[in-house]
């Protein structure tokens, strides 16, 4: 029994000099990827889902559309997009004089990969009456496609500003679609597209969360499907569930989107219980990830910034086309004045 415990403890005792060697090398990559950033004109945009040391390392930290904001207006040399392709290639189409490097060229999205130009462009060609309305988790080419983008943040008011004679396409996510039909009263083609993140959580293992915490909220993003949508308390986009978590008196909140988003929401919340939504593996403690957004480290922050490789470069004419839909959505997110 001596020898079981002292190897428990051997083994704790390696586990925590591997954590402390880690945080070691984070701390000094950030001091280098900080005095990279002041010595090139360089800005870190990093979204939410990442991994914590990544947003602390960051100028800026948020969703989708607060991303694009900043980097349409940044007077930064350099952006350095902490995020998935998509992100990086949405900063490169609103300032394309600006260099974007992206950490992990590879840092895909399963909604962009669902909905691929060239099986778009002959679906959209199917219904030339309608107005196109793009998720920003696609493609360039297919925002090019595109009359206008939204995000989840402002997808609500992007339909809305449709004229109700007008019908509407929207791509690619068919769970953000549904939900969106649903809170507008419009009617809508939609595309077959899916998040793989938000489609992994487990509606019995929620429900048993619910019980085990009696009075618990619970909220989530709506690129759920519609049985987890149907059980939330709260349904809003990334910046919405976190202000949700801020202003409610509730002192337990269940929260189904990426898990990232519970760095910033406990920094916001410290006396709050913060519990990410569980996922249908056997795994009871696993919550859903994107592996994507996942494969961003501080090391591949560092040596994309000192040696300015994996620029983000479209086309001239792919710019052009997708920079109106962009613009258009972002006039309608600007607050109203009065």
């Amino acid at each position: 029994m001596f020898t079981a415990f002292l190897r428990q403890d051997l083994c704790n005792l390696e586990f925590k000099c591997r954590t402390m060697t880690i945080e070691t090398k984070n701390v000094s990559l950030a001091k280098g990827i900080r005095a990279l950033c002041a010595e090139k004109n360089a800005v870190i945009l990093a979204h939410y889902y990442q991994v914590p040391e990544i947003q602390e390392v960051a100028d800026f930290v948020g969703d989708s559309l607060a991303l694009a904001q900043i980097a349409a207006k940044t007077d930064a040399d350099i952006i350095v997009l902490a995020g998935v392709h998509f992100m990086a290639e949405t900063a490169k189409i609103l300032n394309p004089t600006k260099m974007v490097l992206e950490p992990e060229p590879e840092a895909g999205c399963s909604l962009d990969d669902s909905c691929p130009p060239i099986d778009f462009a002959p679906f959209k060609a199917k219904y030339p009456d309608h107005v196109v309305v793009t998720y920003v988790n696609c493609s360039a080419e297919v925002k090019a496609l595109s009359d206008i983008c939204c995000t989840s943040s402002n997808a609500v008011k992007v339909i809305e500003s449709i004229p109700k004679e007008k019908e509407i396409l929207f791509a690619p996510d068919k769970n953000l679609g549904a939900y969106l039909a649903k809170v507008t009263g419009r009617d809508m083609v939609i595309w077959d597209g899916a998040c793989t993140v938000h489609e992994a959580f487990c509606r019995d293992k929620i429900q048993d969360l619910k019980t085990q915490n009696p009075g618990a909220k619970f909220i989530a993003h709506p690129e759920s499907e519609e049985a987890i949508l149907e059980m939330a308390d709260f349904i809003g986009s990334t910046s919405a569930l976190l202000s949700y978590a801020k202003s409610s008196p509730e002192k337990t909140i269940i929260v189904a989107t990426e898990a990232g988003i519970l760095h910033q929401m406990t920094k916001e919340n410290p006396h709050k219980k913060l519990i990410a939504a569980p996922i249908n593996e056997d795994n009871t403690c696993a919550c859903s990830e994107c592996p994507y957004m996942k494969m961003n480290t501080m090391q591949k922050i560092y040596n994309v910034l000192k040696n300015e490789t994996n620029q983000v470069h479209i086309s001239s004419e792919i710019i052009d086309r997708a920079l109106l839909p962009i613009e258009r959505m972002l006039a309608i997110s600007q607050p109203q004045k009065v």
